[in-house]
C-alpha cells in the first residue's frame, strides 16, 4: 500500500451516516456464526438474513420505506433451516435467490412493490446438494445462471429458469468453500476454500485453471474477481500472525501476489466490495465501526480513506452502482448491519454544482443479460455485462423483470388465486345460464 498524497479525484470521498428516520430501525439481523454478509441489495430491496425462531426466513425491505419496520414485517420464509446466503438476481430485481442448511437451493419472484404477506411457495427449488448449501452468486453476464457450494464440498452452476444444474464439481474441492466470485464476463469462478487454497475453476470446461494460497491464516479468506483497470483477483485474510492482510493477483500467474499488505491485528473478518466504475476498493471488517476504502491501480493500491463510525457491523450490503444517486455524487452506497439496525451509508465525491458529473460515471453494467443462459452453457463468450449510461433521462436503469420466463414469474400462491377467481367466474357464468333455460 502507497503512502505518499496522489492525484485522484477520488482523495476526499466520504461516508455519511443516516439519520435516525433514515435507517431500517427495528430488524432481526441473523446471528448465525456462518460467514455471510446477512445483507443483499438491488436498486429496489434490502434483502436480510432475518433472526427467526425456527426454520430459515429473509426479509426483503423497500429501501425507501425507512424507519421503524413493523414487528409483523412479512418474510420469505420456505426454508426448514437457517438461511445461509442470499443474492438478488443483477437481471432482474425481483428474483432473489436463498440457500439454507436444508439443503435446497430457492428462487423467489418478489410481487412488484415489495412483500405484502409473508412468502411460503417459491417459484424454484433445486435440491441437488446433499449437505448445507453455503453460498450462492449470480453470473454477471447470463440470465438466469446461478453457482452455489455446499458442505457436501460440492460447486454447481444451475439454470435456473430450467430448474436443472449444468455442472457439478466434487473433485477439486477438497474442503468448505468460504467464497465464491465470478470474473467479469462471467467465464471463470474464484473460489476460496477452508484448506486455505484459491482455486479459479472454469465450469463450462470443469476444471481448475490456476490455484494458490492467498494467505496462510486459520480463519479463512475471502476474493473479489477485478475486471478493470486490470483482470486481477483480490483477497482479504490473515497472516500466520493472525494479522489481517490484502493481496491482488494475476490470475494468469498466481505463483507469487502482485502487491501483499498488512491492514491491523483486528480478529473480524473483512467484507470486500469493489466498484469498478471507479477502482475503489471499500473493506468493512466484522465487529469494526469503520469502513477502509483504497484506489485501485493495475498493479498498485492506494489508501485513499475511511468512515468511522462508534457502532459496529456484523454484516454489510452493497448497492449497484444503478442504484447510486448522481445528483449528490454517490459513488457507491453500502448498507451497514447491526443486530436490530441497518444503515444506509453513501460514499459520496464532494462536488459543486447539480450538473452531472460525467467523469465519475462512466457507463456502467445494465440490468439486461448480455447473453441467454442457453448461449452461456454452449460456451459463447462476450467481453463483459451490458453497459448504460447513468445520465439522468438518457437511459432507462429500472428493473429488468423481463430475464424469467412467464410461467416461474408467478408464485404457486399467486397461480392458485388466479384459480379461484376463474372457478368462482365460471360458476356465476353457469348460474346465469341456469336462469336462462328455465
Amino acid at each position: 500500500m502507497s503512502k505518499f498524497v496522489r492525484s485522484s479525484k477520488y482523495r476526499h470521498v466520504f461516508g455519511t451516516a443516516p439519520k435516525k428516520e433514515n435507517a431500517f430501525d427495528g430488524v432481526k439481523v441473523s446471528r448465525s456464526a456462518w460467514d455471510s454478509n446477512k445483507v443483499k441489495c438491488n436498486p429496489k430491496y434490502v434483502g436480510v438474513q432475518w433472526e427467526s425462531g425456527g426454520g430459515g426466513a429473509v426479509a426483503i425491505l423497500n429501501v425507501e420505506k425507512t424507519g421503524k419496520q413493523s414487528p409483523n414485517l412479512p418474510l420469505i420464509s420456505g426454508h426448514k433451516g437457517s438461511v445461509l446466503d442470499l443474492s438478488f438476481s443483477p437481471h432482474n430485481d425481483q428474483m432473489v435467490a436463498t440457500v439454507s442448511e436444508d439443503t435446497t437451493v430457492k428462487l423467489w419472484q418478489i410481487p412488484e412493490g415489495g412483500l405484502t404477506e409473508n412468502m411460503n411457495e417459491a417459484t424454484q427449488t433445486l435440491t441437488a446438494h446433499r449437505k448445507k448449501v453455503g453460498t450462492c452468486v449470480w453470473n454477471p453476464v447470463a440470465s438466469n445462471i446461478l453457482a452455489t457450494t455446499s458442505s457436501d464440498n460440492c460447486a454447481k452452476v444451475w439454470d435456473v429458469e430450467a430448474g436443472k444444474e449444468i455442472v457439478s464439481n466434487t473433485n477439486d474441492f477438497p474442503d468448505l468453500m468460504n467464497d465464491t466470485a465470478w470474473n467479469r464476463n462471467g467465464s471463470l469462478l474464484a473460489v476460496a476454500c477452508k484448506d486455505k487454497q484459491l482455486r479459479v475453476w472454469d465450469p463450462r470446461q470443469n476444471s481448475v485453471a490456476q490455484t494458490c494460497s492467498p494467505h496462510p491464516g486459520v480463519k479463512g479468506f475471502r476474493v473479489v474477481y477485478m475486471g478493470k483497470p486490470a483482470e486481477r483477483i483480490f483477497t482479504v485474510g490473515f497472516s500466520k500472525s493472525a494479522e489481517r492482510q490484502y493481496a491482488l493477483w494475476d490470475p494468469k500467474d498466481m505463483s507469487k501476489p502482485i502487491v501483499q499488505q498488512s491492514i491491523d491485528n483486528a480478529s473480524g473478518m473483512i467484507m470486500p466490495f469493489y466498484d469498478e466504475d471507479s477502482s475503489v476498493m471499500f473493506l468493512a471488517g466484522k465487529g469494526d465501526g469503520n469502513v477502509r476504502y483504497y484506489e485501485v491501480a493495475e498493479d498498485q493500491i492506494f489508501y485513499l480513506s475511511e468512515f468511522k463510525s462508534s457502532s459496529s457491523q456484523n454484516g454489510m450490503g452493497y448497492m449497484p452502482k444503478r442504484g447510486c444517486d448522481t445528483t449528490k455524487c454517490e459513488i457507491a452506497r453500502l448498507y451497514k448491519a447491526t443486530s436490530n439496525v441497518i444503515e444506509p451509508i453513501p460514499m459520496c465525491v464532494p462536488r459543486k454544482g447539480d450538473q452531472f458529473q460525467d467523469d465519475l460515471y462512466p457507463d456502467t453494467a445494465s440490468h439486461e443479460a448480455a447473453l441467454t443462459g442457453a448461449d452461456w452453457a454452449s460456451g459463447k463468450d462476450v467481453d463483459g455485462p451490458k453497459l448504460i449510461s447513468m445520465e439522468p433521462g438518457k437511459a432507462n436503469l429500472g428493473s429488468g423483470a423481463v430475464s424469467f420466463s412467464a410461467k416461474a414469474e408467478e408464485s404457486v400462491a399467486s397461480l392458485k388465486a388466479r384459480i379461484s377467481e376463474l372457478e368462482k367466474q365460471l360458476a356465476e357464468k353457469d348460474a346465469r345460464i341456469a336462469e336462462l333455460e328455465k
